[in-house]
């Protein structure tokens, strides 16, 4: 039994590794055999990374940013037995509108996959005149459906809550600019039918640490818990050789996600071995999903590694809403309902 209930399903075959001996700072662990998908994961790709996958029927599924040999990237599907050894389908996921006809964004990258009710939606980023985000829904990973697009340009780093709360769907996201953007708040909309969305209200900004002083951005998609919305979330350093993204961890009001109750100060995990820190963009540990298991309270964090790898790394309910309270600094613009 756990101390703090996650509101999911049971997943008792959630890939799993036992914590270290010795581990120091925040209760999170990588996978020993890291990184679990390398380069030329597929022909024509050459790099898989900032992906998201889930349980499905008894296996696992995901929706992957493939950066071609062309430098173009596009999601393809993926299916695991283990969530850990990844088989990629050879063609790109084919969308459709709602006619059925072809709809192909020109490009595609940082897909989320969240399953509301009975319908799963993949989340991403593409090109709307500039950035801004792009969903489809799906009932059985053979068809893909476009739906309208949230917002205009420019956007990023859409995250859909996996349950309506008050009768409506949640979406995070973060308002950027046409480059690499060096701001960035979270930002919480909602929409009553998946097509119109309105009532914005700010969740949490940039923070005062370094670890996240230039920009954030959400993450994986919240996990319910019996203490809120759990977020693994990413946050943005400028050094004097770039940026460097780190993992955070914070927690939402159930109810009212625009409120923060606790925000942890230290980063969960950043850059710190080869794959992560060496690649195609340097210094990166960017999260955009978990499989976690409601019995037992594990967590398996996916997460993309230096824009090169997929990493997975390991916690545990209880131990990780301990240390986030723990290390929890909050600001009025945190907790308050984001609104002006």
């Amino acid at each position: 039994m756990t101390k703090v209930k996650m509101i999911s399903p049971a997943v008792p075959n959630v890939p799993w590794q036992e914590k270290p001996e010795g581990l120091v700072g925040a209760p999170i662990w990588r996978y020993n055999e890291n990184p679990i998908i390398g380069r030329n994961p597929v022909e024509n790709v050459a790099r898989i990374f900032n992906s998201a996958v889930m349980p499905y029927k008894d296996a696992f599924i995901g929706v992957f940013r493939g950066e071609q040999t062309n430098g173009v990237p596009y999601i393809y599907l993926g299916r695991s037995k283990d969530a850990i050894h990844w088989e990629f389908d050879k063609e790109k996921i084919n969308f459709v509108d709602e006619e059925g006809n072809s709809f192909m964004p020109h490009y595609a990258y940082d897909p989320r996959l969240v399953k509301v009710e009975d319908t799963y939606y993949i989340i991403w980023c593409q090109d709307f005149y500039g950035a801004s985000i792009g969903i489809a829904k799906t009932t059985d990973f053979e068809t893909f459906t476009r739906i309208e697009n949230p917002f205009i340009p420019f956007n990023r780093n859409a995250v859909l809550f996996p349950r309506k709360i008050n009768g409506k769907y949640m979406l995070l996201s973060r308002p950027s600019d046409s480059g690499h953007t060096p701001f960035g708040d979270i930002f919480l909309s909602e929409s009553p039918d998946m097509t119109y969305w309105g009532k914005h209200r700010h969740v949490m900004g940039r923070g005062s640490k370094w670890w996240e002083s230039v920009k954030i951005g959400g993450g994986a998609a919240p996990i319910e818990t019996s203490e809120g919305w759990l977020l693994f979330y990413h946050g943005v350093s400028g050094t004097c050789n770039g940026f460097v993204y780190s993992i955070g961890g914070a927690i939402l009001d159930i109810d009212n996600p625009s409120k923060v109750l606790y925000r942890c100060e230290n980063f969960l995990l950043t850059p710190e071995e080869w794959y992560e820190e060496r690649g195609f963009v340097p210094n990166v540990c960017f999260p955009c999903a978990t499989i976690h298991d409601s019995e037992s309270g594990k967590i398996a964090l996916y997460y993309g590694c230096a824009d090169s790898y997929v990493g997975l790394a390991f916690t545990h309910i209880d131990e990780i809403v301990d240390y986030i309270k723990e290390h929890s600094v909050t600001c009025f613009d945190d907790t308050d309902i984001g609104r002006r």
